[in-house]
């Protein structure tokens, strides 16, 4: 059943700015805390519109235990590993590091989602000299594309920029993420970006990846 535009796109605002934050930022900084609060009573699953509720009753599960900062890492520290360094990242969330043959930043994809972005007056931005092509970045991105600028813009950005490198970034993620809070962030985001994929009819090119 094909879902109301104004429905898919009031969906994939909401879960474009939730999910874009917590990728984003580390969990200590607000607004993060303040979503990772709020869904720690697992009452959100009966409000988030993507997966089964097996499914995201497991992934309220993880949320829940990753809250602990008594843990061997705290969700902090998580998130400095995965996201900052100084170690080389298992998962990178930028898209040119699986688009580039060379596994560069601001590589030409960037560059190529840069030029789109220019062309179309839109203007993104990020604290320090954080790529375009940051996965959080381009989440929330997608959420300010459904409030105000309709599905057109919108399904090219998740096409074109997004689709073709996010499954393998979760995938890596998943598989290396070693704490529950962003395990559970992952499974949530493909969850979420499978059900926009589908309900957007994105014609997604098959693109060579390279990490």
């Amino acid at each position: 059943m094909s879902v109301p535009t104004e429905l898919r796109l009031r969906n994939i605002a909401l879960c474009g700015r939730v999910l874009g934050q917590l990728f984003s930022a580390p969990p200590g900084a607000d607004p993060c805390r303040s979503l990772l609060t709020t869904m720690a009573d697992s009452g959100w699953i009966n409000e988030w519109p993507y997966g089964e509720l097996s499914i995201l009753r497991d992934i309220a599960e993880l949320l829940a235990s990753g809250r602990d900062n008594n843990a061997d890492e705290t969700p902090d520290e998580a998130y400095q590993r995965l996201f900052i360094g100084p170690y080389a990242l298992p998962a990178p969330p930028w898209g040119s590091v699986y688009l580039d043959k060379d596994n560069v930043l601001f590589g030409a994809s960037t560059l190529a989602l840069r030029s789109w972005m220019r062309a179309n007056n839109i203007e993104m931005h990020n604290e320090g000299l954080e790529p375009e092509d940051h996965f959080g970045a381009l989440l929330l991105l997608s959420a300010w594309l459904a409030e105000q600028h309709g599905d057109v813009l919108l399904d090219t950005l998740l096409a074109q920029h997004l689709c073709p490198w996010s499954g393998r970034y979760l995938e890596l993620l998943t598989g290396n993420a070693d704490h529950p809070l962003y395990l559970a962030l992952a499974k949530l985001a493909r969850v979420t970006l499978t059900h926009w994929q589908r309900e957007c009819a994105l014609d997604v090119p098959m693109l060579e990846l390279y990490f």
